[in-house]
């Protein structure tokens, strides 16, 4: 987490959190979701506008992480912003060099490969579980031929409770 954010914390540390207002789609994009979108439906059905600012995409992406319940959260100085996920917390990017890394650009180590009953792939890493980014499905299919890691299928609706994280934190939250 950055220094300038730590110090919005300390110095504010009463400030409510908000839910509903950032998404992460299965491809690693993030989208900006105003009172407007949310109303017209839930994330991904209605997404809402795509963040392209490098800058800011780099801040969220340095200040993403999980609070105790498993729900994703970008921290914005003192708010805390959940984050509806289309997917996992995590889309991986894989390079022809062998490297597994976050959309948010950070290294990790794979330790196992699943397969949901939809074909899709996900990667167990020390970082947590995220779904393989679509364009890298025939590298993953070629490091899994080459037995890379052990793969093991399973239902994409099991993924949040046994990974420890949390879809839509915007569902539990009342009105």
């Amino acid at each position: 987490m950055d220094d300038i954010v730590k110090q919005a914390l300390a110095k504010w540390p009463q400030v409510p959190a908000c839910h509903g207002w950032l998404g992460l789609d299965a491809r690693g994009r993030w989208y900006l979701r105003d009172a407007q979108v949310q109303a017209q439906g839930p994330f991904p059905q209605v997404r809402g506008t795509l963040v392209e600012h490098e800058k800011l995409l780099a801040f969220i992406g340095r200040n993403y992480e999980p609070d105790a319940q498993g729900c994703w959260f970008f921290q914005n100085g003192p708010q805390r912003v959940y984050v509806e996920l289309e997917a996992t917390p995590w889309i991986w990017r894989l390079s022809a060099e062998g490297t597994v890394n976050a959309h948010t650009g950070i290294a990790a180590l794979v330790h196992e490969c699943l397969l949901d009953e939809a074909g899709r792939g996900y990667l167990c890493t020390d970082r947590g579980l995220g779904l393989v980014h679509s364009l890298d499905v025939p590298l993953l299919a070629q490091w899994l031929e080459d037995g890379r890691w052990p793969l093991t299928e399973v239902q994409s609706a099991d993924l949040p409770l046994r990974y420890g994280f949390v879809r839509s934190p915007a569902a539990g939250v009342q009105a």
